[in-house]
Parts: C-alpha cells; structure tokens; sequence
C-alpha cells in the first residue's frame, strides 16, 4: 500500500473544552477515517453511574461502578442527522444525556478509578485495530496508543475554553451558567492532571496545537500541512 493509501492512528489529547472532538471529527470526515469519541465512553460510564446511583456529589463509589462494569455496553453508531457516530449505552442512544452537567461534573471522579480506564482502554484499542481511526481524549497518545503515527495535543487558555464550553450548553439548549463552566473546567484540569491512573500529559512524539485564537478552517490548514509532512516521512 502506498504511503497516500496508508491508513494510519491519529491520536488528539489535550485540556477539555479545547474543541479535541470537533477537530477530530473534521479530521476523520475529510480523512475518511473512524472517529471514535474516548470521552464520550467515560461519560458514559458515568451517566451509567448516576442513573444507579453509584456517585453523587462528585464521590464515585468505586467498588460498585467496578462490580457494575460487565453490566457496561457502550458503542457508536452512525447519526443520520448529524453525519457523526452518536454514543449508545446498552443499546440507548445518550449523545445528548452525557453532555449535561450533571455528568460533567462527576465525570472526572469516575475516570480516575484505574480498573474504569483500564476496561475502556482495552475497547479502545480493540476499536483502533487496523488503523484508520482518530481518537480524541486526555490519554490516547501516551496510554492507549503510544506508538501512533500522528499525535497532537491541543490546548488552549483557560478564559477561552471556559468561553467555548459555555456556548457549547446554550447551542444545545442545556443549563450554562458561566461561573459554573469556569469552575468545572477548573476542577476537572486539576483533577485529570493529578490522577494516578493515566494523568493528563503530553506524550514526548505530540505536537502542540494552541488554537486559542484560531478558527476551525485554520486547524484544518494546519491539520493538512502536518498531515502530508508525516506521511512523507514516514
């Protein structure tokens, strides 16, 4: 197979609400590769968990959600309206339940249990075999798969994060109040970067993207550039 023809792993890890899963679904459109959406399988996870009542107020109970997870089904599947995989959980599509802020303010304690990630890693690779895939979240190019082709980590400053999130809720008509987003992305900075199981890093081979003051066409231009340089290469 030709270097063009090669379907290789792109990895995009980074803060939260940089806009990981909006580029790596532009990525993966003009690619024609797989997006798999990482975060969304934690949210998941963790939706799972309230809904049975196993963490409330930001304390997961760790014991119950291990025992809980063969119970734990998650999978994508094409959304005709959107264009883009819709997250389902136990054969219920939740893509706009996970993203309220219920679950994201109790989503980084349920990440941090070592067994939750361990599992989903497992799926995860299982999803990326063959190649062809790009996959977003806080620990694919160092943990899931460390030895991907193409790696980016993006970030971007706190204020402009904080910004984009909260406009994020009221495009989707969800609860947003900005003091709220600013200290849920606060917390969940401090907390995904200080877990012991797979922290928030940059893996050595990434290549960092600050897009705090750029446009979703200007990644694009970027993306394309650091794209064709590595498959020339490689």
């Amino acid at each position: 197979m030709g270097k063009r023809n090669r379907k290789i792993i792109i990895t995009i890890d980074g803060y939260s609400s940089c806009g990981k899963s909006t580029f790596a679904k532009a990525i993966a459109t003009e690619l024609k590769y797989i997006y798999i959406d990482s975060g969304a399988m934690y949210r998941a996870v963790t939706l799972f968990a309230l809904r049975h009542g196993l963490v409330t107020g930001g304390v997961a109970d760790e014991e119950r959600i291990l025992g809980a997870m063969p119970e734990i089904s998650i999978s994508f599947r094409p959304d005709l309206e959107t264009g883009f995989p819709a997250t389902y959980l136990n054969g219920e599509k939740v893509e706009r339940e996970i993203r309220d802020r219920e679950v994201s303010n109790n989503v980084s304690p349920v990440s941090t249990i070592a067994g939750v990630r361990a599992r989903l890693v497992e799926l995860q690779r299982a999803m990326g075999e063959g190649g062809g895939v790009v996959m977003d979240g806080r620990d694919i190019g160092t943990v899931v798969f460390p030895d991907a082709e193409l790696k980016i980590f993006m970030t971007a400053r706190p204020g402009v994060r904080a910004q984009r999130r909260y406009l994020e809720l009221v495009s989707k008509g969800l609860p947003a109040d900005r003091e709220a987003v600013v200290k849920n992305i606060t917390d969940r900075d401090r907390i995904d970067s200080s877990r012991e199981a797979s922290p928030l890093r940059r893996a050595g081979d990434a290549v960092i993207l600050d897009n705090s003051d750029m446009t979703p066409e200007e990644q694009m231009v970027w993306f394309r550039e650091l794209y064709q340089r590595r498959m020339n290469e490689s």
